[in-house]
Formats: structure tokens, C-alpha cells, sequence
């Protein structure tokens, strides 16, 4: 059942990453000033960007359903790791289910525009206009010139602020003990909050992990390599200094890689223990 959850959000994942780009499809567009702007359909499309939100409300409801129906006779509970703590629903209500499948999708949401935020911030200037970081900036839009300082602060405001609602309503469900005050409530905001960095962890130790392969395998010239270098070489400035070589071995992005997951496991340990010292 959790593999079934990953295609489907997967799925979902993709439904919505068209709806973001249809506006800046050409062909959609239709832009007499342009050549691409004077083609036209051999058919009247009857299919808009509301049919994609649609398919994807259509997705969440319907594997609740599912979900429901499938998971007591395998004795499945849905799970939801937030970093700090572990969600656990059980399948036996609807209700539940309902709750588990929309957040199981705003999670990988979450996740995704995580790691294109990363992105966005590793990107020098030069590789802001490269074609990789297009498609990085047609998904952020307007956060994507953002200053850095509001970039780095954004998963912060963008956890606490999610978390607000979402532990009411798993509070209500009795998925999570209620909060004994507004104070409480904000306090594990906040910790839920910093825990939203820890997505970055995965993402920065695949870049590395792809930078690593591209070092010492040859892909071509296309330019995703070249922006990941960009990327990766911005993420390991801090180890520059540190002699890592040997040879024609660079071993800069293996440490960082271990730095990366070092860290990030202290910092996850840290919230853990914050949240577990909250008053019940």
C-alpha cells in the first residue's frame, strides 16, 4: 500500500506540475506576435487547466476511498514522517483516510518545492538564465527573485504557518493529543516549522550524489549537467579550503555528502527532543 501511495502521489505530483506550466506552454498560449503563435489545433480543445485541480481533488478522494476499503483486510496503517514526529492513520474510517490521502499529497507538494527552493538558492547568477533553471522558475514563480534571506526563511514561515490548521484538524481526528493552549500550539508550530529544513538534507546529498557520478562519468553536454555542477560547487564552498584531494581524486563532495547527513541527523535529533519536551 505505501509503494501504491508513492505512484499516486507521484501522479499527482505531475497533474499539478502541468498546471503550472500550461499558462507558459506556446502552443497554449497562442501569441499571434510570435510563428509558434499562429498555429492553431486541427480540433477544438475542450480541455483546461481546472480539468488538472479537478483530476487531482478526483485522485485524493477516490484512493481515500480506496485506501478504506483495502487497508483493514491487509491491517495497513498510513503513515506520514514530518521529520519530528510520525503520523499514524488507521484505515478503518473514511474521515481519516481523507485527511491521510490530502496530506500525504501536500507533503510531496511540500517536498518538491523544497528542493526547487534549494535550487533556486545554489543557483548563481550566471545559471539563472540556463534552460534547467527555467523550469525551476516556472514552478516558483515569483519566489524565484526573491532575496536570499526570504528564500532561506520561507520553509520556516511556510511549516509553522501549515501547521497551524492541519493540528486542529488532526487534533480533532484524534491523530495527534490537543493542544492544552494557543502558546502550545504555537510552540509546536514553530518546531514543526525548523523541522521543514530538514527536506533539504535529501535533496542537497542527491545533487552532491549526481555531481559526484558526473565527475568521473562522462554524460555529455547537455546543459543539466552543467547547471548541477554550478549547484553542487555552491553547496560545497564552504569545504573548499579543505585539502580533499589526491590525485586526480577529488573527495570534496563525499565529505560533504557525510557532512550533509551528519548534520542533518543532529538537527533531527534536536527537534525530536525539542518537540518530546513540549508540556502535554
Amino acid at each position: 500500500m505505501s509503494c501504491v501511495d508513492f505512484i499516486l502521489n507521484l501522479a499527482g505530483l505531475l497533474l499539478w506540475i502541468k498546471w503550472r506550466s500550461l499558462p507558459f506552454d506556446p502552443i497554449h498560449k497562442r501569441t499571434p506576435a510570435t510563428l509558434v503563435g499562429t498555429l492553431r489545433r486541427a480540433a477544438p480543445s475542450r480541455f483546461q487547466r481546472w480539468h488538472l485541480l479537478a483530476a487531482i481533488g478526483l485522485l485524493v478522494g477516490l484512493r481515500a476511498l480506496l485506501y478504506q476499503q483495502v487497508g483493514p483486510a491487509v491491517h495497513w496503517t498510513g503513515q506520514l514522517d514530518l521529520g519530528v514526529l510520525t503520523l499514524s492513520f488507521r484505515s478503518e474510517l473514511f474521515g481519516r483516510m481523507l485527511c491521510y490521502s490530502l496530506l500525504s499529497f501536500a507533503l510531496g507538494l511540500v517536498f518538491f518545492y523544497l528542493c526547487l527552493l534549494l535550487l533556486s538558492l545554489l543557483a548563481g547568477r550566471g545559471a539563472k538564465d540556463e534552460p534547467v533553471h527555467r523550469l525551476v522558475r516556472m514552478q516558483l514563480g515569483r519566489v524565484d527573485g526573491w532575496p536570499r534571506w526570504m528564500k532561506v526563511f520561507l520553509p520556516f514561515a511556510t511549516g509553522a504557518l501549515c501547521w497551524w490548521p492541519a493540528g486542529w484538524l488532526l487534533a480533532r481526528l484524534a491523530v495527534i493529543p490537543a493542544p492544552i493552549s494557543i502558546a502550545h500550539h504555537l510552540e509546536q508550530s514553530a518546531v514543526i516549522g525548523l523541522g521543514s529544513y530538514l527536506a533539504w538534507k535529501f535533496a542537497a546529498a542527491t545533487l552532491l550524489v549526481v555531481h559526484l557520478l558526473n565527475n568521473y562519468i562522462y554524460f555529455g553536454k547537455h546543459p543539466f549537467w552543467s547547471y548541477v555542477n554550478t549547484c553542487a560547487r555552491t553547496l560545497l564552498w564552504p569545504l573548499q579550503k579543505i585539502p580533499l584531494r589526491a590525485g586526480r581524486m577529488d573527495f570534496t563532495p563525499v565529505a560533504g555528502i557525510a557532512l550533509i547527513f551528519f548534520a542533518g541527523e543532529l538537527a533531527e535529533r534536536a527537534l525530536v527532543w525539542l518537540y518530546a519536551r513540549l508540556p502535554l
